[in-house]
């Protein structure tokens, strides 16, 4: 779990003009990869009142660019090797073109965005991660270096929440930095949950993680086969019958550490839905 603070404390100076809600939309790297999808997704996003932040992927057009420059995508259980090459492409993906192009999009539907890494106004730091013992799909166990990746180590809530009340809209890209002048790759999902679990003393918060499917799905052959709730304890049965697995598994851990740390709701949903009616809600 990464220790994820805020810098700002809870009764700071600006107490009193944080009220009201935040809405926290992770979009993956397969809607982002599907124009029909996105556009769907930015019209929503675009109708959802009051704050909002998007949080956004974009692992599969990182792929595609890396193999156009020569550069082969290297993967351990669905995590991305970050060497130093591929740390170039990410950065240049993510934090270019994804992001600005996500700004532009919503620009055009009237929603003041900015583009930010977690680099940029010093909001999400984080550390490069050790050598790490993974368990991999025959069942052993190696100690893999995932290279230049970031585990989160605080979130910035103050200055987001600043941001927002000015009517800033942040299009968050999955980069980090260390502090000492470093970029490092960081999972989107935990962007998200860190975005939201660092604004949760300020606002109540909703995170929205969007994807292809309508929900988590008791039966992954059956789109209509959505879990309405997910507790932690009904969590532990699905993994333990092989109902959740891969990298769903993550994805509600950090729903999970969202919830715990005072996130009002935590949904998984369809990139369509994503007003808060539809999908499997983690309490």
């Amino acid at each position: 779990m990464e220790n994820v603070i805020s810098k700002a404390s809870p009764r700071g100076g600006l107490e009193g003009a944080m009220e009201g809600a935040v809405s926290v939309i992770k979009v993956g790297g397969a809607v982002v990869e599907d124009a029909q999808q996105l556009a769907a997704l930015l019209d929503n996003f675009s109708a959802i009142p009051g704050k909002k932040i998007l949080v956004h992927g974009g692992g599969r057009r990182a792929t595609k660019v890396a193999a156009q420059l020569g550069i082969e995508s290297h993967m351990v259980n669905g995590r991305r090797i970050t060497d130093s090459e591929m740390l170039s492409v990410v950065t240049m993906v993510y934090g270019g073109l994804v992001n600005k192009n996500l700004v532009a999009q919503l620009q055009a539907k009237g929603v003041n965005a900015l583009g930010l890494t977690g680099a940029d106004m010093d909001i999400i730091r984080s550390h490069k991660r050790p050598l790490k013992k993974v368990k991999m799909e025959d069942g052993t166990e190696q100690m893999v270096d995932f290279g230049y990746v970031g585990d989160v180590d605080y979130a910035n809530g103050e200055r987001l929440a600043e941001l927002l009340n000015s009517g800033v809209i942040p299009v968050v890209a999955p980069l980090t930095h260390d502090g000492e002048g470093n970029i490092l790759n960081t999972n989107a999902d935990t962007m998200a949950s860190t975005v939201a679990k660092a604004l949760a003393q300020y606002f109540d918060v909703t995170l929205i993680y969007s994807f292809e499917k309508k929900g988590v799905l008791s039966n992954p052959d059956d789109d209509d086969s959505v879990i309405p709730t997910i507790t932690r304890e009904s969590y532990d049965k699905y993994v333990a019958d092989g109902t959740i697995s891969g990298g769903m598994m993550p994805k509600i851990e950090n729903a999970f550490e969202a919830v715990e740390a005072g996130v009002k709701r935590v949904i998984i949903t369809l990139a369509t839905a994503i007003d808060g009616n539809h999908g499997t809600v983690i309490s």
